[in-house]
């Protein structure tokens, strides 16, 4: 999985629209930019925009391989497995402190975003594919490791099956799903002292960054981006 620490990474990725793009690389594996267009439901030529944005920041390429002709641009992501950075990393870079913070806010207000949605009722039928879920679990920070570890290989296994019937053209039926993995020691409630979610704190430098995608996770994450 590829590491960054350029800082610029961080606002490209903390685009909503880029960062969609990316994660829709992620799920299929490469995708032509009227794919993406249609999927994401914008303007053809933006969606190949920001293809060309990504790829100025070395965040996406075009896949021969995938292509029809010399003609037919088919876009992936350079590195299939995600986005990483260290946080540490990142804010010793000139500019970093500012583009972790644009970071930041982003994924917070993604965070919210997503739990909304995942506890919306709508009509009251319930969405069939979606599920919430919490637990609390008595471990070691070992443990805490293995475990992460463990669920992004189960992930890994549907993503890449994912992308098998993408490329084979099987995508009846399938859509892009959102899974939010979060392992980290219970945090103190909102509001109360040393909560790590005060939004003026930049967080632990020692900890890894999340992007994707596709991009975040582990000891180094990867952003939203995808992973």
């Amino acid at each position: 999985m590829a590491m960054y620490d350029d800082p610029r990474i961080l606002r490209a990725i903390a685009h909503p629209t880029r960062n969609r793009v990316l994660h829709e690389l992620s799920a299929a594996g490469s995708l032509r930019a009227a794919d993406i267009a249609r999927l994401i439901e914008i303007p053809a030529n933006q969606a190949s925009f920001h293809l060309r944005q990504l790829a100025k920041y070395g965040l996406v390429e075009e896949d021969p391989d995938a292509a029809r002709d010399k003609r037919d641009r088919v876009w992936c992501l350079v590195d299939p497995d995600g986005i990483r950075f260290r946080t540490g990393d990142m804010l010793a870079q000139p500019g970093g402190k500012a583009a972790y913070a644009v970071f930041r806010r982003s994924a917070v207000a993604w965070g919210r975003h997503l739990v909304d949605r995942a506890l919306s009722v709508g009509d009251g039928t319930g969405t069939p594919g979606k599920s919430v879920s919490e637990w609390s679990v008595l471990m070691s920070a070992e443990e805490a490791d293995r475990l992460a570890g463990e669920l992004s290989e189960v992930i890994e296994r549907y993503r890449e099956a994912g992308r098998a019937a993408g490329r084979a053209g099987e995508r009846d039926g399938r859509e892009t799903y959102s899974i939010f993995q979060l392992v980290q020691p219970y945090p103190d409630l909102p509001g109360d002292p040393g909560d790590p979610g005060d939004p003026g704190d930049p967080g632990d430098p020692a900890d890894p960054g999340a992007a994707g995608g596709a991009g975040a996770s582990g000891d180094a994450r990867t952003a939203r981006g995808p992973a």
